[in-house]
This record gives structure tokens, C-alpha cells and sequence, in this order.
């Protein structure tokens, strides 16, 4: 018998007799042969605890992190300063109800902190309602095109090119099997094509989608592809969105957007080597019956105290894929908490500092980069934290140089769009000081 697992050879005999096997090996017959392993597993001997500690310690220290890094790579993925608040209140014990809450009376913390999270995202965005539960801001994007082909009940997708590459890859996979067409609109000095998106809005169009910030960093004409994208007959406008970037920009809602999305890492939750992340997903009253995910209302017991239940969604949402919206199960609860703690614990005016501190030390990087003309602008528009210069070095080799000094460079654009060869995006958030923006600088100069 295996140690970890309870069934005796006698009970494994019994459970094959039922369901008419002579060997555990016939469960696995419709699995090619040649892929099979036909051979032990090769695992060390057994390590005691003190063994084990030290060895996954080994490893963990061939790491360098960021508390020894300087990290100037954003492209999705950002080093913000986390709250130490965070950690301490996400291990409360209040909090670890219920994974799925659909029995509301065991699951008052998980729900309380869903309904939290939904009333911040809306506030932040300008939107009526919002969900929980999105996975990543690209699977974001792609339930809200999901979202609006239901609503309209029609099959054209058309994205913006200054989405996030990752993103749209994700949609296409999706698409794929949604019979759904996905169409993208060209990039034209930095932002997208606005004369190209007015020439692909039709009445088959179902949803157009936009970034803004965009990939490039910068801050995209929302109000004026609102425009374009509700010259279709019942198309919805998306819009993902820097949930950093509205401490100091207009809420999406004030510009037309029908949906806004977006990822939620930078709201407390560590870079992590990619994820777990957190997407949100915020609409306008109309796509209340539509969207994916968990809905949580407020409402009293019978004693008249606060209590908070799953709304408007019936458990099928969640179980059940031929009468669900979505087919997302998981719960991304615990790094919604972290966001709601981040957004709870800034407030307002710290938001707006954390977006305002960004900004400005991304604009002292731009122009400490391109004052000597070694390096050059790609664009001349609006950025937020993010932006891109070029020149005749190789990216590779710059991130190399960089290295060499504990520094993590830029994002080398050239491997997601050939015609930026030599580009490179740089983030610089609240968190870079002068002096290391001043460092970038000076061993930029010196390759």
C-alpha cells in the first residue's frame, strides 16, 4: 500500500471487480502504450524533514528576487509596493470560510470581502456592478468578449494590436473553439488605428476591445472609440484597464465604456513569477444577467443583522456548462482579499499618490534615457508608467549589461511585434527611487 494513499490491495481488487477490470493497467488502455512510462518513477530515497527543509532551501536560494533586484519590467506585471498589512489580514481566521460560498450562513467572511472587493472595483471604474472570480486580466478580456457575443448574439471580436500580446493569444485560443472571429486593428504611432477601427465597426461586430494605458504604456482615446464601437448595432465597448492608473485618470465609465476588465496584480498582490493573478470585470446595469463569475449582494438575517449571499447567479453558473455563462469554477478569493485590503488601506488620496509617484518618475526615466540621443523615443504620446525607446543595441544584450549590476531591464518588444525591433519597454512605478533610475541611466550610457 502506498503510504499516502489508504486503499489495501483487497480493496483495490473490489473496486476493479465492479466495474469489470482484472488490473489497475486497464483503467489506463486508452492511453497510447509508446507514452507510457513502463518503469519506476525515479525518486530519491525517502529525506527526513530537516533533509527536505535544507534542500528546498538550496533551491529556492538559486532565486534572486526582488528585495535584491531593481526591476524596471513591467509589460503586465508590475513591482508596486505591497502594504505589510496585506499578509497579516489575508491569514486572519475570519477569512478562511468557505472556498465556494454557496451556504452563506458558514461562509460570512469570504462573501463579506467578495462584496468589498465588487463595491471598490465599481468605484474605481465608474461602473454599476462588478464580479469575483476572473482568473488573470487576459482571461479577463477574454470573458468579456465571451460576454458580449452572448448579449448581442453576434460572432465578430474586433481588438485593438496595443493589447497585451499575452492577451490576445488568449483570445484567439478561446475563439477558436466559440466560433468566433477575432479581428485586429493595426497600431499607428503608438496607439491603435482609430481611421482602421472605424473601417472594421459593422452590425455583425459584437464587441470592440481596447487597452488603455495600452502595452506601449500609453494612455489610449477612449471616448473617441467609445464613439466608433457604439456605431454598431448592439456592440459593447471593453476596455482594459491599469487599475493604478484611475487614482489620476477619468473613470472608464465616464467615457462610454460598457465593460471595463482588467488585472488586478498590482492591487497588493506580488509579481510571484507570473501569477497567481487576480482579473476584475465591472458593467453597466444591462450585462447584469451576463457576466461570469460570482455576484455577492447584501441583504439582513432574520435577526436584522448585515449578512451578505451569492445574487443573481444560480449555482449552474458555476457547475453545470451547458446552462452557464461561463465555465470559470475556481475562486480567486484570496488575492481579491488582497486587493480589497490594498484598495481599503490607500483610500482614495493614497491611490492617487501611488499613481501620481509612478507617473512622474516614469517621465524623469524617459528624459534622463533620451537626453544624450543614445536612446530614442518610439512614440511621441502620453504615458503613464510605462514607455519605450530604441536604438542600435540589441535588447538581449542590454538586459545582460543590466544584470550585471542587479538590475532587471526592460521588456524587448521585438518579440511581439517584428516591426519594433530594438525597442524596449521600461516600467517604472512608486517604488524606484532617483538614484536607481539615475543608475539605469548611467549603465545604459556605458554600454
Amino acid at each position: 500500500m502506498h503510504p499516502y494513499i489508504a486503499n489495501t490491495p483487497e480493496d483495490i481488487q473490489e473496486m476493479l471487480k465492479a466495474i469489470g477490470l482484472e488490473s489497475v493497467d486497464q483503467l489506463f488502455d486508452d492511453i497510447p502504450k509508446d507514452v507510457h512510462l513502463n518503469r519506476e518513477i525515479n525518486l530519491p530515497n525517502a529525506k527526513s524533514e530537516l533533509e527536505v527543509t535544507n534542500y528546498l532551501k538550496e533551491l529556492a536560494d538559486k532565486n534572486c528576487s526582488l528585495s535584491k533586484l531593481t526591476s524596471f519590467l513591467g509589460a503586465g506585471a508590475y513591482d508596486h509596493y505591497i502594504p505589510s498589512i496585506i499578509n497579516h489580514i489575508i491569514s486572519r481566521s475570519e477569512y478562511y470560510t468557505s472556498y465556494t460560498p454557496y451556504q452563506p450562513e458558514i461562509s460570512q467572511g469570504t462573501l463579506q470581502y467578495i462584496f468589498e472587493f465588487q463595491t471598490l472595483i465599481c468605484s474605481l471604474t465608474g461602473m454599476d456592478a462588478a464580479n469575483a472570480s476572473l482568473y488573470d486580466g487576459g482571461t479577463a478580456i477574454v470573458e468579456a468578449a465571451l460576454m458580449a457575443a452572448a448579449y448581442s448574439k453576434k460572432d465578430e471580436i474586433i481588438i485593438s494590436k496595443s493589447v497585451k500580446p499575452d492577451a490576445r493569444k488568449i483570445l484567439h485560443t478561446y475563439a477558436t473553439v466559440q466560433n468566433l472571429k477575432v479581428i485586429e486593428v493595426d497600431v499607428k504611432d503608438g496607439v491603435t488605428d482609430v481611421e482602421a477601427l472605424e473601417g472594421l465597426v459593422n452590425d455583425n461586430t459584437a464587441a470592440v476591445i481596447v487597452q488603455s494605458p495600452n502595452f506601449f504604456g500609453i494612455i489610449e482615446d477612449l471616448k473617441t472609440m467609445g464613439e466608433i464601437a457604439h456605431r454598431g448595432k448592439k456592440t459593447t465597448f471593453v476596455a482594459s484597464v491599469d487599475p493604478i492608473s484611475l487614482g489620476i485618470l477619468k473613470k472608464p465609465g465616464d467615457l462610454g465604456v460598457d465593460v471595463v476588465v482588467g488585472e488586478g496584480q498590482s492591487l497588493g498582490i506580488p509579481v510571484s513569477f507570473g501569477g497567481p493573478y487576480l482579473g476584475f470585470m465591472a458593467v453597466r446595469n444591462e450585462y447584469l444577467r451576463k457576466i461570469p463569475g460570482r455576484i455577492v449582494g447584501q441583504t439582513e438575517d432574520l435577526d436584522g443583522k448585515r449578512s451578505f449571499v451569492l445574487t443573481l447567479t444560480a449555482r449552474e453558473q458555476h457547475i453545470r456548462r451547458e446552462k452557464a455563462t461561463s465555465n470559470i469554477c475556481s475562486n480567486q478569493g484570496l488575492n481579491s482579499l488582497a486587493a480589497t485590503i490594498y484598495m481599503v488601506t490607500l483610500g482614495k488620496e493614497g491611490l492617487r499618490e501611488v499613481a501620481l509617484q509612478s507617473t512622474k518618475k516614469a517621465h524623469y526615466a524617459f528624459e534622463q534615457l533620451t537626453k544624450s540621443g543614445k536612446f530614442k523615443p518610439m512614440f511621441d504620446k502620453p504615458f503613464f508608467k510605462e514607455f519605450a525607446v530604441t536604438s542600435d543595441l540589441d535588447p538581449a544584450d542590454i538586459n545582460a549589461a543590466l544584470r550585471e549590476e542587479m538590475i532587471i531591464g526592460g521588456y524587448d518588444l521585438g518579440l511581439d511585434y517584428p516591426e519594433f525591433k530594438n525597442g524596449v519597454l521600461y516600467a517604472v512605478t512608486e517604488k524606484r527611487t532617483k538614484d536607481e533610475i539615475d543608475k539605469l541611466t548611467s549603465v545604459l550610457e556605458g554600454i
